[in-house]
């Protein structure tokens, strides 16, 4: 392991569709390794992999990509294997908060508006940090001006540090906007609820075709979920319509998850044979 690889910065895929092989490779990865000790052998991840329906070779394939991306490195430990890149865990560990913890705003919640004056030499980085500014939930108020949750400014910091676009930004914390119109009508102009919604009522109808077996049901579980806590922001009610449907959403999750969890860890158990503990 060379020590640029291990302090690359390791980011999200947000590209990769969910039920996806490569979604789902990453969300077992995500999922299991650190409870494992960070390593686990080629053959019982190409196993695992196989009980989610992947075939060995398009296993084999992915979980090269995930290595060229950085996450996954190869390591010895008597068999062929792989280690978690220690620079994927701050990553992960910041999905967990959003993925099991989806946080909902209340009216007295700050805000963090960015403001940023991004150079054309430097559009590519432009491009980037409104892509990545999305995918954390913030909103649009221009092209130029992006606001979300209060809780999120450390997020849009890391990006815009991870991005070398600092000296272009300056963040500020507010209350609640004052608009010209009403906080329902700003909310859908600054965010795309419509989208939002589709999103949410779709995960809702996916639950409905989970397998039975459970390591495969919770991993497609959080498969499916795991990019909703990002794009949806956890707007305050006052903010959103009245039959929202992001409250049932995470209700289901957690429900699920607290259902499946269990007999998931104990089929990675009994996969990897008391080579590594699942906790």
């Amino acid at each position: 392991m060379t020590s640029e690889r291990a302090a690359a910065t390791v980011l999200d895929d947000i590209d990769a569709r969910p039920g996806s092989t490569a979604s789902l490779l990453r969300t077992l990865v995500g999922l299991f390794l650190r409870p494992l000790g960070g390593w686990i052998s080629a053959a019982d991840l190409v196993a695992l992999a196989g009980d989610l329906g992947i075939e060995s070779a398009a296993a084999r394939t992915g979980i090269a990509r995930l290595k060229q991306k950085g996450l996954l490195i190869a390591e010895r430990s008597g068999p062929i294997g792989y280690r978690l890149n220690p620079a994927a865990i701050s990553m992960l560990e910041r999905g967990d908060r959003r993925i099991f913890r989806m946080r909902e705003m209340t009216d007295a919640d700050t805000w963090c508006l960015v403001s940023f004056s991004i150079p054309e030499s430097a559009r590519s980085i432009r491009h980037q940090l409104r892509r990545r500014l999305h995918w954390i939930g913030a909103g649009v108020v221009s092209p130029a001006l992006w606001i979300c949750p209060g809780h999120l400014q450390a997020e849009a910091l890391q990006i815009l540090e991870e991005l070398d676009a600092r000296r272009w930004a300056t963040l500020f914390q507010a209350s609640a906007p004052v608009v010209a119109g009403s906080l329902v009508e700003a909310a859908a102009q600054w965010w795309d609820l419509a989208a939002l919604r589709a999103e949410h009522l779709a995960f809702q109808e996916s639950l409905t075709t989970l397998p039975d077996d459970p390591f495969a049901a919770y991993v497609q579980l959080i498969d499916r979920w795991r990019v909703l806590p990002y794009t949806d922001p956890g707007l305050p009610p006052s903010m959103l319509p009245a039959d929202w449907p992001g409250r049932r959403s995470f209700d289901e999750f957690a429900r699920l998850s607290a259902h499946l969890a269990g007999a998931a860890e104990e089929h990675v158990r009994a996969r990897v044979g008391g080579r590594a503990h699942v906790a």
